[in-house]
């Protein structure tokens, strides 16, 4: 059980700054562009851009904060394309890299936020999470038993 609570941990922290621009992207993708296939194009990654503007009307992003925000995103970008890439990792090697590439990023990023803006980052992750797991076992989000 514990294993299976890190395994959930990891998957949020995994993909709490990429699930909102994902679902953007997946929603006016055919079929054939799923960026969800594993080696594919852009393997569920979004654009830069993409995220970058996610960010920036979830979290009111100043210009400045957006010009600082870009490379971070992008070193993010690049690290979680390389490592999807590799196919000669383990899933657990590749949820490791993956991880350390988000709580770099997750770092990086909240050294530029305010308070207020931090917040609301804890709320994206946190909604990012429900919707990874919100429905583990059949339960529902209001419905999973607290421990």
């Amino acid at each position: 059980m514990n294993r299976f609570r890190l395994i959930a941990i990891g998957t949020m922290m995994l993909f709490a700054l990429t699930i909102v621009a994902q679902q953007a992207a997946t929603q006016n993708a055919s079929p054939a562009e799923n960026p969800h296939s594993r080696g594919g194009v852009n393997s569920g990654v979004p654009t830069v851009e993409d995220h970058l503007k996610m960010l920036s009307e979830k979290l009111a992003l100043a210009a400045d904060q957006q010009a600082k925000a870009r490379p971070i995103l992008q070193e993010m970008r690049d690290g979680v394309q390389k490592v999807m890439q590799n196919q000669k990792i383990s899933d657990d090697e590749r949820t490791s890299k993956l991880r350390a590439c988000h709580l770099k990023a997750d770092k990086k990023m909240r050294e530029i936020l305010n308070d207020d803006q931090k917040k609301k980052l804890d709320q994206l992750e946190e909604d990012a999470h429900m919707d990874l797991h919100g429905n583990v076992n059949g339960t529902t989000p209001s419905r999973a038993p607290q421990n």
